[in-house]
């Protein structure tokens, strides 16, 4: 095998290294073979033979990297079926696994994965974990960017979801419109969402298509990791250098570096009122606002307890002005009827549970999946109770459909006590899945839905998805990135609530609740005047 090469990221050339997920960070990529066999061997067996066709088995050593590898999983059931002389129609992608379509048979392999992950578990790469826990210390941004729809599934179950900034995965692609590995789009999109400019972002790949995707998106420095034989491949895709493995990768980090600009860690702070009227007044011109707000955070300051995070009156009157001239929606991790007991506005629509519970005037929403998993919440609920009740500061809260951790109050000490506890629980419950927030853990039913899923929901229902009006969404919590990444390439406008400046993909930072309250007074203000004159 030939010498390793030095590789450097070095602070003063990159600001962002972007992440394949399988085959790079995590070891997923025999599941996904061992799937992809499952999934075409049976359905040759099953399909009646015709001229031209070619029925022999899939083989992974082959077929695997050369035809389905790093691409959207439609893409690689195409590209197979193609190479054996079969065509399919594309279907719908609500398919059932049985259908005989390109959808149907990807959902077939979906299901086939998810569970032989759920029985297997899955490990990751210890140098690629500690490659991004090196480059955080050193102040990179950091995102993965996979064509699998089961990335944030993987990161929980792999309990690595904390150490990305940011995430385009093939849900994100689907709903963008995005190209697929090897087009550059969703790099180039997570790039975007890192605030990054392409030239000043590394790319580390173990596919040949993802390599083509960093070398055509104008990255600066295209990595290859070579997982099996496939080094003078990815060098001839573009890669700059190729490595075995990560352990050598030396990070530096950049001591001349301006810790102090906003610019280089995310979106731009606007603490004057004036110039937030200012940025959105040229998108408001000809465009009517539909405004979504988280609650803890946002509308209230973070308290050490849950239940003590009260609405002030000037903010429920900056609430109301709003509601009164506009469509406004509050998106809480809070329970439905908690978050609209808090704020009490009766003209408002609630998403409650990241948006699993919503409702509003004529309007209700109430995901089946969540209700299928409420006794796994109870249980959850019963064993998290029992394994955290002598650590004191720690709070267990029963939502409906999640169950949160609470450390705010904490010692530093046993905040390893209770991730394990919450991550054994995980583990036992294969129905819920991990996730996150400021001071909090949750289990939440495992079905691919977010308050960015929500948005989206709602902007359709409440015919808030035209040319004629502006989305906007105003969070702190990481649990809003879904939203804000939702607006990033849809027109919207999101607006990051944060004295520190940090990574996010809103268009805007504001330092607190008072910012906050004072968008909502100019927004209401600025509506009410154009009503009164007529919009024109």
């Amino acid at each position: 095998m030939p010498d390793q090469p030095t590789v450097t990221l070095d602070r003063a050339n990159l600001d962002a290294v972007l992440f394949d997920l399988d085959g790079v960070v995590t070891r997923t990529a025999r599941v996904h073979a061992a799937a992809w066999k499952r999934l075409f061997d049976a359905y040759l067996h099953e399909r009646p033979a015709a001229p031209g066709e070619d029925h022999a088995p899939f083989d992974i050593e082959r077929d695997y990297r050369r035809l389905v590898d790093g691409k959207p999983r439609i893409d690689g059931v195409r590209d197979f079926l193609a190479a054996r002389g079969i065509e399919l129609p594309a279907g719908a992608p609500d398919d059932p696994p049985g259908r005989e379509t390109l959808h149907g048979l990807g959902n077939r392999k979906n299901r086939l994965f998810r569970d032989a992950l759920r029985e297997g578990g899955l490990t990751v790469y210890d140098c690629a974990v500690a490659l991004l826990r090196r480059l955080r210390e050193a102040d990179f941004r950091t995102a993965v960017v996979t064509a699998s729809k089961n990335c944030g599934m993987i990161l929980d179950t792999a309990g690595i979801a904390d150490l990305f900034d940011a995430r385009v995965d093939g849900n994100d692609a689907e709903r963008l419109g995005l190209a697929g590995k090897p087009a550059p789009d969703t790099f180039l999109a997570a790039a975007a969402r890192l605030a990054c400019e392409p030239g000043r972002a590394a790319v580390l790949e173990d596919a040949v298509a993802g390599v083509r995707a960093g070398h055509a998106g104008g990255f600066g420095l295209v990595i290859g990791v070579d997982r099996g034989g496939e080094r003078a491949a990815l060098s001839a895709a573009g890669a700059n250098v190729v490595l075995a493995d990560l352990c050598d990768l030396t990070v530096t980090a950049d001591t001349d570096a301006d810790t102090d600009a906003d610019t280089d860690t995310g979106p731009p702070l606007l603490e004057d009122p004036a110039a937030i009227a200012e940025r959105l007044a040229n998108r408001l011109a000809d465009r009517c606002p539909a405004l979504f707000l988280d609650y803890d955070g946002t509308l209230t300051p973070i308290v050490a307890r849950p239940e003590d995070a009260r609405l002030d009156a000037s903010m429920r009157a900056a609430l109301r002005a709003a509601a009164a001239v506009m469509p406004v929606a509050i998106i809480s991790g809070r329970d439905l009827d908690d978050v609209r007991a808090l704020v009490g506005l009766d003209n408002l629509v609630y998403a409650g549970s990241h948006g699993f519970d919503i409702r509003g005037p004529e309007l209700r929403l109430e995901l089946p999946e969540g209700v299928d998993a409420l006794e796994d919440l109870d249980r959850a609920a019963d064993l998290l109770e029992q394994r955290l009740d002598a650590i004191p500061g720690s709070q267990v809260e029963r939502k409906r459909f999640a169950v949160a951790v609470h450390y705010r109050r904490l010692a530093v000490a046993d905040l390893p006590r209770v991730e394990q506890a919450v991550a054994e629980v995980a583990r036992r419950l294969p129905a819920l899945r991990r996730t996150g927030g400021k001071k909090v853990f949750e289990l939440r039913p495992d079905i691919d839905w977010d308050k960015g899923r929500a948005l989206h929901w709602l902007l359709e229902r409440l015919e808030l998805d035209g040319p004629d009006v502006l989305p906007l969404y105003i969070g702190d919590d990481e649990t809003d990135e879904d939203a804000f990444r939702a607006l990033a390439d849809g027109g919207g406008v999101g607006i990051l609530v944060a004295a520190e400046p940090r990574p996010s993909s809103a268009a805007f930072r504001i330092p607190n609740t008072d910012a906050v309250r004072a968008v909502l007074e100019d927004l209401a203000r600025r509506e009410g005047t154009d009503d009164e004159r007529g919009r024109s």
